[in-house]
């Protein structure tokens, strides 16, 4: 857009669905603790693991450093499967007060 060419980029779309679940500290978005070691992560697969409120300790160790601490997002050929491929995702990895809505993508 800067360089005033737009009109000569292709847009490419992929028509897959996607779904992102938000792994929380217990707490959150008031009161929360941090510095829970995280395990789990290098076992998520068919998901990508994005890496928010992390931190490492003295021992190297990933741990929870803020309250938005992991996001799991998925592709599937529909909303369902990326929806559970992401629940699937965020089970596999575990701290301490983990949280996340079990709502997400759900109709109301």
């Amino acid at each position: 857009m800067i360089e005033g060419n737009l009109e000569t980029k292709r847009l490419e779309y992929d028509p897959r669905s996607a779904v992102c679940i938000m792994l929380v500290s217990g707490g959150y978005p008031q009161n929360y603790d941090k510095g829970f070691v995280i395990s789990g992560i290098e076992s998520v697969q068919d998901s990508i693991v994005f890496h928010a409120g992390t931190a490492f300790d003295d021992k190297g160790r990933v741990v929870t450093a803020g309250g938005r601490v992991i996001a799991v997002s998925s592709y599937g050929k529909d909303r369902d499967e990326a929806l559970a491929l992401s629940f699937k995702g965020a089970g596999r990895i575990n701290f301490e007060k983990k949280y996340f809505r079990s709502d997400i993508g759900k109709d109301l």
